[in-house]
């Protein structure tokens, strides 16, 4: 079993000693993904993969907020900024501003990136390091907007 979803199991077992309902809650949701994925694809999951399988989630929970928020529905939209919260604890520190810039500019030099039509080969490079540390749509735009001048 992977380090994290570990960390992720044990997590569980004290929110139910502790009787940390809410937590617990969403902790199930977290290693229901899992199993899922990994009863789908008949594998064990490694860290990598439970990461991008976390990013997907807090990225699945953002869309539900702005729909939420825009539908009025207050009580829901903080039930998901919750559930991100929790989540998030699982994922690596979230890079800063400058740190994301200069790894744009890192990987614009290293694969010589000019123009849109390389915007997959610099997804490529940049996404095995931002995984789980930054909103990849939020670096997606980023990248557009420095591709297009």
């Amino acid at each position: 079993m992977s380090a994290l979803k570990q960390r992720i199991s044990d997590d569980m077992k004290a929110a139910m000693k502790g009787g940390d309902k809410p937590r617990l809650g969403v902790i199930r949701l977290i290693l229901a993904a899992l199993k899922q994925i990994e009863v789908d694809e008949r594998i064990e999951l490694d860290d990598a993969r439970v990461l991008s399988v976390l990013d997907k989630m807090v990225k699945q929970r953002r869309d539900s907020i702005a729909q939420y928020e825009n539908a009025g529905r207050t009580e829901l939209a903080d039930q998901e900024k919750f559930e991100i919260g929790i989540i998030q604890e699982y994922l690596p520190e979230q890079l800063g501003d400058a740190e994301i810039s200069a790894l744009i500019d890192e990987a614009i030099q290293a694969t010589g990136a000019a123009s849109m039509k390389d915007m997959g080969k610099l997804m490529g490079w940049l996404k095995p390091k931002l995984q789980g540390r930054a909103d990849m749509g939020a670096v997606s735009a980023r990248i557009k907007q420095q591709l297009n001048g």
